[in-house]
């Protein structure tokens, strides 16, 4: 019986320990990173696996490490040419350094979150609104790299911004699509003015070529009265012979010469 009560308090100490031993195991999967304090200070971090971790004195903090998207809230905003816009955008970012997420800021998803805000809001201002609706790409690598430079304390690493959404005053939009429609009856009225010059162009060397070659200017009448004879209307046509409008001018020719004579005597 001594020997019982003296097994009994010891089976009980074993016990505890057995299952202080078994809460002590932290599981940490391939996707996060542990951080490891001992008495509160930073002691290493831990990779994927089973770990122990002796309660009281020890405590840890899991940091997932896969690429995370944050949705930047809808911002309303003034660019350089005193235009208001309202802006939206998406973030992606990782953690390569799960030490310093977890001491140098108190909230990194926060602190990205409000940092993409304050960016975003800055560049805007900073450009103005044809450049903003031209290159969207070019400024949101350039609002990359400067949230980059930004979380890098942090352990953070941004990996691409994307502007979602570009919302404008409908009195803008009106405006715009003036802007647009104007642009575009200028280029109507350039493409059709240079369609007249080249036309001229040929109608020009069509003529010098017909001048050239005798008897080419009768083939093109005869050619042209053929293709009205084929039109089935009352269109009557006359043809009249080159040789007598060039006795007429000739006619005419005489009696303006006789007429200034008359005049001179």
């Amino acid at each position: 019986m001594g020997n019982l009560g003296f097994l009994a308090p010891v089976l009980g100490v074993l016990v505890v320990l057995f299952f202080i031993m078994l809460s002590s195991i932290k599981q940490i999967s391939e996707y996060e990173r542990g951080i490891l304090f001992n008495f509160g200070k930073f002691r290493k971090i831990l990779g994927p696996g089973w770990h122990v971790v002796w309660p009281i004195f020890q405590s840890y903090s899991k940091i997932d490490i896969r690429t995370k998207v944050v949705d930047v809230p809808e911002q309303e905003a003034i660019t350089k040419d005193n235009v208001s816009v309202r802006i939206n955008a998406v973030l992606y970012y990782k953690i390569f350094n799960a030490s310093n997420a977890v001491i140098a800021v108190e909230n990194y998803n926060y602190a990205v979150s409000q940092l993409a805000q304050t960016t975003m809001r800055n560049i805007v201002g900073s450009v103005k609104l044809d450049e903003l609706l031209s290159e969207r790409d070019a400024i949101s690598k350039n609002m990359c790299e400067i949230l980059d430079v930004a979380t890098d304390p942090w352990g953070i690493k941004v990996e691409n911004v994307e502007l979602k959404d570009i919302s404008l005053p409908e009195e803008m939009k009106r405006v715009i699509a003036k802007v647009a429609e104007a642009e575009r009856e200028k280029q109507a009225v350039i493409t059709k003015a240079s369609g007249e010059v080249e036309a001229s162009n040929n109608l020009a060397k069509a003529a010098a070529t017909m001048a050239a070659a005798p008897g080419a200017l009768h083939l093109r009448t005869l050619a042209t009265l053929n293709d009205l004879s084929s039109d089935q209307s009352n269109t009557v046509i006359f043809a009249v012979p080159i040789e007598g409008l060039e006795a007429l001018k000739g006619i005419s020719d005489i009696a303006k010469a006789k007429s200034k004579e008359a005049e001179n005597k």
